[in-house]
């Protein structure tokens, strides 16, 4: 199907790619999750309702099922280490999946609480591990397992990777979602869903979020996951494909995308191949920009 970049901003007048989009896989119920393994040439992905964790060979063209049941995953990343790390919404935690197949819990509450439903994560160059938690694993039997919440919100939390110890590092959203840094790790940026809206955060130091400002608001449903590319610009999942904008959140063009977009991530040697997960969907296109190279 064609490829469609729409131009809102002139800064965004180059921004171009395949004439079409290539349809990956098309057998889900909502996909989320992509992360992309250069070591082996692969794509993890999640369809969430199927409690079912995927794998495209990137050799082969092949889809096959890496983990199901899955604890109905949601959102992952691929750490400093290669491993995969997971936001489980049906388990209720956050795992990372070692060398050898085995499965590492990293947090499951939060002062002796159970999360809500982990969604979306991020590692930063320290190797402390940043993730959402909303509540869409708990409200009903869709998406994980129906739950009453034992949190007071739905909040953003931060996991040592010394200690293990479990931080929470703002408690200002309702339903936080995607999360992304800039490629400095001095600026965090994350969508709240239910707002339909993306927050800039300034990291300090210490790790602790201070700022938060509202930068960008969906004009198309609701925000979803983010990346950024190589330019600071934001990518951003939203109903009628991907939004790009400028750091200071401006919006300059969007990739049109047939079904609702719920995340993307780059890969390929040069990471300028862009994958995006959408609706049934896995679709792919290479693209004239790369993802953003974080610290290593």
């Amino acid at each position: 199907m064609p490829a469609r970049f729409v131009s809102v901003d002139e800064r965004f007048g180059r921004t171009d790619g395949d004439a079409h989009l290539e349809r990956l896989f098309g057998n889900g119920r909502w996909t989320e999750g992509p992360a992309y393994f250069p070591a082996g040439r692969y794509l993890v992905f999640s369809d969430i309702p199927n409690d079912r964790l995927l794998r495209w060979d990137e050799a082969t063209g092949a889809v096959g099922a890496l983990r199901q049941p899955a604890g109905f995953t949601n959102g992952h990343t691929v750490d400093r280490a290669g491993r995969l790390v997971s936001c489980e919404q049906g388990n209720r935690r956050v795992t990372r999946t070692e060398h050898d197949g085995s499965i590492t819990v990293l947090a499951d509450r939060y002062r002796g609480k159970q999360f809500n439903s982990p969604n979306d994560v991020v590692e930063r160059a320290d190797g402390s591990v940043w993730f959402t938690d909303p509540s869409y694993g708990i409200t009903t039997d869709y998406e994980g397992h129906a739950a009453e919440p034992e949190l007071d919100g739905c909040h953003v939390y931060r996991i040592d990777p010394h200690s293990g110890e479990v931080r929470m590092v703002s408690d200002e959203f309702e339903r936080p979602n995607g999360l992304a840094f800039s490629a400095d790790e001095e600026t965090l940026y994350i969508a709240d869903t239910r707002r339909k809206h993306i927050r800039r955060f300034n990291v300090a130091e210490s790790d602790n979020l201070t700022g938060g400002e509202v930068i960008a608001t969906c004009d198309a449903g609701s925000f979803d996951g983010l990346r950024l590319d190589a330019m600071g610009r934001i990518w951003a999942a939203a109903h009628d494909g991907l939004h790009c904008f400028a750091p200071d959140g401006t919006l300059l063009g969007k990739l049109l995308v047939p079904e609702i977009v719920s995340n993307l991530t780059f890969g390929g040697p040069q990471l300028n191949h862009l994958f995006i997960t959408a609706t049934t969907s896995v679709y792919t296109l290479r693209v004239n920009f790369s993802g953003v190279r974080y610290p290593r």
